[in-house]
């Protein structure tokens, strides 16, 4: 095994074990910690990507952040809703900006 396969087997083992330390009475099989494992990595790579498209659109015009709260909140930007509708309508003729 390499040092490279070692050290992400040592992370991978971290974050299992993390898991089970935050929720002491959990019990799984291989299978069900492998699928948990999975969807946390899906969510994280989702919300990168949300992320990334949803600051383009702020980039653009077409959302904007609202509230002082702990999480950012965006809504549809409604002086920019003729070129939303556009973009949308261009998009869906294959065509991109």
């Amino acid at each position: 095994m390499s040092a490279k396969t070692q050290g992400s087997d040592a992370e991978i083992a971290k974050e299992i074990l993390n898991y089970f330390l935050r929720n002491p009475e959990a019990a799984d099989s291989l299978t069900g910690i492998a699928r948990w494992r999975l969807m946390e990595e899906v969510v994280r790579r989702s919300v990168e990507g949300t992320e990334s498209a949803v600051n383009w659109l702020i980039a653009q015009g077409y959302l904007v952040e609202v509230g002082m709260g702990t999480e950012r909140i965006f809504k549809l930007n409604p002086q920019k809703l003729e070129d939303a509708k556009g973009f949308l309508a261009k998009a869906k003729n294959g065509f991109h900006q």
